[in-house]
């Protein structure tokens, strides 16, 4: 972001405390500066607090301005804690005599609420909306309003404790006399999520690494493949969580590309970052953050940076700084460009657009200033790892808006400092290469080099986009197509480093880099920057940077060679000044490109790819068995340390998550239900009098509680004519058709239904009863406008166990109704029972069965009601039947129906007692929910899953039957929805 014009009034926020010692600023409103990136509407883009970083053209030479535009709802004269003071209501502006309940009010903790919400902001959480991992993980009852506010005040606050001293394991009973009582689940469910997602309580101070000793009862098995910075973080948090971890490493040490070299020789001693070097960014920054408890200064390197012309004279600063403006020019005027193409400007490279602009404006005047351009140009080849003429034009700077503002650091002594404290008491593998990784349903197996197999329950990959690109890792079974794609998509760069060792400092202490022209443009990446390590190493080191295309072309110099070419730019420089530049002690060439454990630097947005390529890289598959990380895998901080450190700690909870509910499920599973038949049993019993009824749905809440945030449970119908059980059945059949149906009645009490649930407020109910146009549009109202999952009962969770409780005691006290009213079901979703036959006469394959092929059975079809939602002329219906191994002559009800009516699909499946409870998903999503509890007979989980589409195609259209499945020519486009998604080590740009 630039730097705001000077000549804009610009307001000071005064008496704020700021513990980050930054200068805040409130701009004038302008654009979002990168209208590619995934930041919300433009027009609300200064609702958010936004850093005004350096941007990666600039990387060479950081800036220290930082600008920060603050929402309302955290500005002073919004959130003034006098107002407050006198009246607790923060409504009582617009009407004073209005009494609001108390959760209804806004919470003060602390009167910095928003110096706090900067803190946030530094750790990624935006100051007025939830993250979509928060609103994942459920951290409040509704998205939105008071409740929304306050959770995010506790959050900030348990935040800003633990950055006070991150030395201390922050506790939740710190807060417990400090938030309202009213708010105590808010605490609970911010703690935990900062806790299981590693924004707090993290790193290696002694009290943190005392939590990682201890034992837990968990037995869960995680293989973690790679030992850099995003394998550690996820190493440590697991055994902090009571997990078994075994680390993979093919290097004979850790860090991957995070390595330090002791360099020494003359009496000399001195340690030199040729992997990832700089701490881009010290606002937030995790690896500031393990510095600190290490008690490690942080060195800010110097913005001073001279360039050095061919003939080693410095460049005319006033020349320099007409060029660089010009440069900044033309990136602008590339972004605008970007604008006007819109999508076509993904498949353009940014090299291009610079071009083009550079022969319309004229190129620079002489051949000084042409070397000065091709200077900016290799420095943003640097920053990107990669060629400009690879870049995409719509989105090599995506992450820009995610980046954090500070200074930019060396550690002392180097990085590799922070990985040996990470790698402490890990148990890591080293020389173990991994050349194959076997995932399923009962776990994984990893195959190193020798033929040795290593088990377990999940494995987490952290090798670099590099390896991935490569396939030397094989896969089985293999990895979707869509992350296959996504992997050949994002580009994986190259930056390599000559260090230098050298018998004294012949180059002054007084700056950290310098830079030197060259003539030719395919070389304009060959040493075209020096960084001073003499302030941190130990010694006096110099390091070499080579870039863009000669990074490549490196690969294969000779180092000798190498060390030619720098010692011949350096004595240019110097020797001029009177002073002499003596041979190097010890010299380091890298050659990351030909690494066989990187093969690359780090990753950018290549011409064709996009942000949500690093998503794809991010989610796991299997089922919640194989994860991923690095920093190809985070898409707000890749190329980074600090992103492949935060994307360890991102899947060491999703592994948990995971693992968490896998073994809810199995519990389930090995102790069948007396608890959850009662529960079903007294949910039916109370929606035999529902409070509120209108097409399908039902619902019912407590009557003592008449405010519109309180909870109800609203319950939605599908349901079949009566008929006899064994009405239409083939002769052969009646025995094994008996027993199915006899099964589906013991549930359907005389009709066959299928019940699904949510927990709406008593608001959202009366604006679900308001919708027009039936239970279509009611339906669809709930998916795409409130975006809730309708669950089987044990998918409701506590919260509704409270709610139903309450309804109970409620109704307990009263009268009993009348017969007939508790007989009372309302209108239902109607399915005809023949279908529902047919359907189940397909258990020991997955078949997906069209509606032509039903056309064969009669009255197969979804009967219409003047309220159904299956109103459209165009439908297909697609069935997945799913079986087991059993080939008893007892079937087992275990299907998968999905129903397509124009944009909107509905799917059923189901599971017999004994089988597996099957995950559903609401909305297109990948959530998984429990399946609907049907006592002791078939389990069914319906799945709504508004937009997505059905692509099927099946060539027999004969009867199925389990002797002769029909011939499947396609796959239903659902199947890819019900795999869970997620979101490499390079641990850092090699800077």
């Amino acid at each position: 972001m630039n730097p705001p014009n000077e000549n804009q009034q610009q307001q000071i926020l005064p008496n704020i405390h700021n513990p980050l010692q930054f200068t805040i600023v409130l701009p004038p409103s302008d654009a979002n500066p990168n209208p590619n990136s995934s930041l919300p509407n433009p027009s609300n883009v200064n609702r958010l607090l936004s850093l005004g970083i350096p941007r990666k053209r600039r990387r060479g030479r950081p800036s220290s301005n930082q600008v920060y535009t603050l929402p309302p709802e955290f500005s002073e004269n919004s959130l003034d804690s006098n107002d407050f003071e006198r009246n607790p209501n923060p409504n009582f502006r617009s009407n004073q005599a209005e009494r609001v309940d108390v959760s209804e009010e806004i919470i003060v903790i602390n009167k910095e609420a928003t110096s706090e919400a900067l803190i946030a902001l530094t750790a990624g959480f935006p100051a007025d909306v939830l993250t979509e991992e928060e609103i994942d993980a459920g951290v409040v009852s509704v998205v939105g309003g008071i409740e929304q506010v306050n959770y995010i005040l506790i959050r900030n606050h348990i935040i800003t404790k633990w950055r006070e001293n991150v030395f201390n394991w922050v506790t939740k009973e710190m807060f417990v006399d400090i938030v309202p009582s009213h708010c105590s689940k808010l605490l609970d469910s911010a703690y935990n999520y900062l806790v299981s997602h590693g924004y707090i309580n993290f790193g290696v101070a002694p009290m943190v690494k005392d939590r990682i000793l201890v034992e837990n009862s968990t037995k869960l098995k995680v293989i973690v493949i790679g030992a850099g910075l995003s394998g550690l973080a996820a190493a440590r948090q697991l055994m902090s969580f009571g997990y078994k971890v075994t680390v993979l490493e093919g290097r004979k040490r850790p860090g991957g590309r995070v390595y330090t070299k002791k360099m020494e020789g003359g009496n000399r001693v001195a340690a030199a970052d040729l992997g990832g070097s700089v701490l881009t960014g010290t606002h937030g920054n995790p690896l500031g953050i393990l510095a600190r408890q290490l008690s490690y200064p942080l060195h800010k390197i110097r913005d001073k940076c001279p360039l050095y012309r061919l003939d080693g004279q410095p460049v005319d600063s006033g020349v320099d700084a007409k060029v660089e403006v010009a440069f900044n020019q033309l990136l602008d005027k590339a972004s605008k460009l970007r604008q006007l193409m819109g999508e076509v400007s993904q498949d353009v490279s940014l090299g291009a657009a610079l071009e083009t602009f550079w022969q319309v404006d004229g190129e620079p005047a002489n051949p000084e200033e042409m070397s000065l351009f091709n200077w900016h140009l290799a420095n943003l080849e640097y920053a990107n790892a990669g060629l400009l003429s690879r870049l995409s034009l719509a989105f090599w700077d995506q992450d820009d808006p995610y980046d954090m503002g500070g200074d930019h650091c060396f550690l002392p002594g180097g990085n590799g400092r922070l990985v040996q404290a990470l790698a402490e008491n890990v148990p890591i593998l080293y020389e173990k290469t991994v050349n194959a990784i076997r995932y399923g349903s009962d776990g994984v197996q990893v195959v190193v080099s020798g033929g040795q197999v290593f088990e377990g329950d999940v494995a987490l990959c952290t090798v670099p986009l590099g390896v991935l690109k490569s396939g030397s890792i094989k896969f089985n079974p293999e990895l979707p197509q869509r992350k296959l794609d996504g992997i050949k998509r994002l580009g994986f760069g190259l930056l390599n480093k000559v260090a230098m060792l050298f018998p004294h400092l012949f180059w002054g202490t007084d700056l950290d880099m310098f830079g030197h022209l060259s003539d030719d443009p395919s070389r304009r990446g060959e040493f075209f920057l020096f960084y001073s390590y003499a302030t941190v190493a130990g010694g006096p080191v110099l390091m070499a940077l080579v870039a863009g295309e000669a990074a490549h072309s490196f690969e294969c110099m000779p180092p000798t060679d190498a060390v030619t070419r720098i010692l011949q730019i350096l004595r240019g420089i110097y020797e001029p000044q009177g002073i002499d530049v003596p041979e190097p002690i010890q010299t380091v060439c890298t050659r990351w490109g030909c690494d066989p454990f990187s093969l690359g630097s780090y990753s950018n947005v290549a011409v064709g790819s996009s942000g949500d390529d690093y998503d794809i890289l991010a989610e796991s598959v299997g089922d919640g068995r194989l994860f991923f990380a690095g920093e190809a895998t985070t898409r707000r901080y890749p190329a980074t340390m600090h992103g492949a450190f935060l994307s360890g700690l991102r899947e060491a909870a999703n592994i948990a998550h995971y693992a968490t509910n896998r073994a809810s499920q199995a519990k389930l599973e090995k102790n069948p239900s007396k608890n959850s038949h009662a529960c079903a049993s007294l949910l039916a019993d109370l929606f035999r009098e529902p409070d509120l009824e209108f097409g399908s749905f039902s619902v019912i809440y407590t009557k003592k509680n008449a405010e519109d945030k309180s909870m109800a449970v609203l319950r939605v119908v599908f349901s079949g004519p009566v008929k006899k059980a064994q009405e239409g059945s083939r002769p052969d059949q009646q025995h094994t058709n008996k027993l199915l149906f006899q099964q589906l009645q013991s549930h359907f009490n005389q009709q066959q239904e299928l019940h699904v649930y949510t927990l709406l407020s008593r608001e959202q109910v009366f604006e679900l009863r308001e919708v027009k146009g039936g239970d279509e549009m009611r339906l669809n109202f709930l998916c795409e406008k409130l975006g809730v999952k309708l669950v089987g009962r044990k998918g409701l969770g506590p919260a509704a166990d409270d709610v139903i409780s309450s309804i109970k005691a409620e109704r307990s006290k009263r009268k009993p109704a009348l017969t007939s009213a508790t007989l009372k079901s309302g209108r239902h979703l109607n399915l005809n029972k023949q279908l529902l036959y047919f359907l189940t006469c397909n258990l020991q394959n997955e078949w997906i069965i069209t509606t032509e092929q039903l056309r064969h059975y009669r009255k197969a079809k979804i009967l219409r009601t003047n309220n159904s939602p299956f109103s459209s002329a165009n439908k297909e219906v697609a069935v997945k039947a799913v079986g087991s191994n059993d080939r008893s002559s007892v079937p087992q009800f275990n299907q998968n129906v999905e129903v397509k009516v124009g944009s909107s699909s509905v799917a059923f499946n189901g599971s017999s007692s004994g089988a597996a409870p099957i995950k559903s998903a609401v909305n297109g999503g990948n959530e998984s929910i429990s399946s609907v509890s049907m006592g002791s007979g078939p389990t069914i989980s319906p799945n709504l899953n508004v937009g997505c589409g059905v692509t099927s195609n099946i060539s027999s259209c004969n009867p199925p039957n389990r002797s002769n499945p029909p011939n499947i020519d396609g796959v239903s486009a659902h199947d890819s929805d019900m795999v869970p998604a997620s979101n490499a080590e390079l641990d850092g740009k090699m800077q």
